[in-house]
């Protein structure tokens, strides 16, 4: 598969994820508004920050062939990508603090759970093809596109257990734990984003 092939590829991957994680993002949002839940807010929130790095990716494969303006926007890219999660770990952090010293208990959310059971399935698919892609071009910034996709997957499952021993047991903390379980991931993500040079060698 030549460049210009990998790249169309690429591509394609970036539009599937913008469209999933719309309806991803709206979903969770909408059930952790309506459950009072923290973990499915940030869920939320992370799938839309997944819009923004998968138009960014868009945006750096625009000039695939151009390599100055290629390493240019991959560079810009990775920095969309790694303010975002830091503002995410961010607002996770101090909601999910502030839940637990108030107390505040959320609902059970038979929809959040099926949204995390779904990306579940979906993100770890979507990101081994990412991976090809990205290391077939030698792209860092389709390499953390990515990862931020692994993570998604991670989140999904810690989202998962929180929103099940909530709705099962009654364990109104889980949900917020689940929230503070999930910074440290997305710091991580960040730093790394934040951090790495454009490699995009022939």
């Amino acid at each position: 598969m030549n460049r210009e092939q990998l790249a169309r590829r690429g591509r394609r991957l970036e539009y599937f994820t913008i469209g999933w994680n719309t309806l991803e993002g709206l979903f969770a949002m909408g059930a952790g508004a309506v459950a009072g839940s923290i973990s499915l807010v940030g869920f939320g929130v992370d799938s839309f920050i997944e819009v923004t790095s998968g138009a960014a990716l868009l945006w750096r494969m625009s000039v695939d062939e151009n390599v100055e303006r290629r390493e240019a926007r991959e560079r810009l890219s990775l920095r969309i990508v790694g303010v975002a999660f830091l503002a995410l770990a961010a607002y996770v952090a101090v909601e999910a603090i502030r839940d637990l010293a108030s107390r505040a208990a959320p609902e059970a959310s038979p929809v959040g759970m099926m949204v995390a059971a779904l990306s579940l399935v979906v993100m770890p698919v979507l990101s081994r093809a990412k991976r090809r892609v990205g290391d077939a071009m030698a792209s860092r910034a389709m390499r953390a596109d990515a990862a931020q996709t692994d993570f998604c997957a991670y989140l999904s499952a810690i989202l998962l257990v929180g929103l099940a021993l909530n709705a099962a047991f009654g364990m109104w903390w889980a949900d917020p734990i689940a929230g503070l379980v999930m910074v440290p991931i997305i710091l991580k993500e960040a730093v790394e984003a934040l951090r790495g040079d454009p490699c995009d060698c022939p």
